[in-house]
């Protein structure tokens, strides 16, 4: 029997490791959604910092929502997979039309996920849809800082092409039929998976992804965000993302 995607439905997809601090805010965003049809697919991969046991509460806060059939799913990891294992772990999951990422951390318009369905909906031809974001420091998301870094409709493809990077991971949303023909993230590129996904899809149409240039997305600094392991200063506050 093939796998059939609802249509319409929106999968967004959250990794989770050690982001306790930020995770109210993080999940009381997409509470906010305007898009009725979303269903949430939290993957803790092995915190130990009690993530996996606030995510628990805080459901059982929100039940009226699964009540109404909202469906928000925590799926706790038996060991530390890293972020390849658990976000591919978490697309396997999806049952949506449409997948979105979101970054524990992070916040999101409550436009977003409605207003990327509606541009994926007028554009067949796009298999990957990111958005324009602000940056703030922790603590002060009133102090938010605008990004000159994304590049729109064919610059992207040429970007990509030579190398570089200009689709903030954190804010993509893709056809789940993308998934089910190249799979999900991998360990090959350690510290660099989101930027091996996107350019996996761009190689198969140099024209099938965009970015809108509307701000849908609100990325957060702080001291322990997953890319200073491996680029000290995160890339998304130098202007590339993380």
């Amino acid at each position: 029997m093939s796998f059939q995607r609802v249509p319409g439905l929106v999968s967004v997809v959250i990794t989770v490791y050690n982001k306790l601090p930020y995770l109210a805010e993080c999940l009381n965003s997409l509470l906010d959604q305007t898009y009725g049809s979303w269903e949430l697919i939290l993957v803790d991969d092995a915190s130990t910092d009690g993530s996996y046991e606030f995510v628990m509460n805080w459901l059982n806060g929100n039940e009226p929502l699964l009540r109404e059939g909202k469906g928000i799913y925590a799926i706790r990891l038996p060991r530390n997979a890293g972020y390849a294992g658990a976000i591919t772990a978490g697309m396997y999951l999806a049952k949506g039309e449409y997948i979105a990422i979101q970054d524990a951390d992070d916040l999101s318009h409550p436009e977003r996920l409605a207003r990327q369905v509606r541009y994926l909906k007028n554009n067949p031809h796009l298999e990957l849809l990111g958005t324009n974001y602000e940056v703030f420091e922790d603590g002060h998301p009133e102090r938010r800082m605008p990004v000159y870094w994304l590049k729109y409709g064919e610059q992207i493809g040429k970007v990509y092409a030579a190398g570089g990077h200009c689709i903030c991971h954190g804010t993509a949303m893709f056809r789940g039929t993308v998934f089910d023909r190249i799979g999900g993230h991998t360990r090959r590129i350690e510290g660099a998976e989101d930027y091996e996904f996107i350019a996996k899809i761009i190689h198969a149409g140099a024209k099938n992804v965009d970015n809108l240039r509307e701000v849908l997305y609100y990325h957060r600094k702080h001291q322990k965000q997953r890319s200073r392991n491996y680029f000290g200063k995160s890339q998304k506050e130098q202007g590339h993302d993380a």
